[in-house]
């Protein structure tokens, strides 16, 4: 079953969440990771729960690989770029 690694963002410095982006793609992709939307237009059509600011949906295989990225030895110094830089709520959805 698919697993969707869903970012939502809010960047403080861009310049640095450039470099953290240019790092972190190629390590998703290794873990299997296919980008389907990163920071693309937004139409927030209900917005009592949560107010999603710039998104990005990695869909990986399963739920275990995209743990297996987040947790991975090759992101662990790529991850403090994007914690420094931006404010972010990330999880990973189950989907089809």
């Amino acid at each position: 079953m698919s697993a969707f690694l869903i970012v939502d963002t809010q960047i403080k410095d861009p310049a640095m969440y450039d470099k953290y982006k240019m790092l972190a793609k190629p390590i998703a992709e290794k873990y299997g990771g296919v980008y389907r939307a990163r920071g693309g237009a937004l139409d927030v059509i209900e917005d009592t729960l949560w107010t999603p600011t710039r998104v990005v949906i990695i869909e990986f295989p399963d739920s275990k690989s995209a743990r297996a990225f987040v947790d991975s030895d090759e992101y662990a110094p790529v991850k403090p770029i994007r914690t420094e830089n931006a404010d972010c709520t990330l999880f990973i959805l189950e989907g089809d």
